[in-house]
């Protein structure tokens, strides 16, 4: 019900956009998002935004990364800018509707020379 895409490979400094859309029998949002896991590590959250485009960031990616949220086209994108190592992990799409936390499949991002 969620797809997500955009992960890959970049060098540390680089830049990558990930994105995410909901399916059509997701009939109600309220919240998108995105969530990493790295590996030995709990799932953490990374940023969120509401359909008024209340945002939230995790510290550590603050000044970074830009998330935006389409709520006639059910998406939500990453922008991820100086991408450091611990940036590493499997990125998570979330979306939240009527009491309902709907994930994506997960995509991998690797920041790596």
């Amino acid at each position: 019900q969620l797809q997500a895409s955009g992960g890959g490979l970049v060098q540390p400094g680089g830049s990558l956009r990930l994105s995410c859309g909901a399916s059509g029998s997701i009939f109600s949002i309220n919240v998108m998002g995105w969530y990493r896991q790295a590996p030995g590590k709990q799932r953490e959250l990374v940023a969120t935004s509401t359909i008024f485009g209340d945002t939230n960031y995790a510290d550590s990616v603050k000044g970074r990364f830009n998330i935006a949220i389409d709520n006639a086209k059910k998406t939500v994108s990453l922008q991820m800018n100086s991408l450091k190592p611990e940036d590493t992990a499997v990125y998570y799409c979330k979306a939240y509707g009527r009491g309902t936390d709907y994930w994506g499949q997960g995509t991998q991002v690797t920041v790596s020379s």
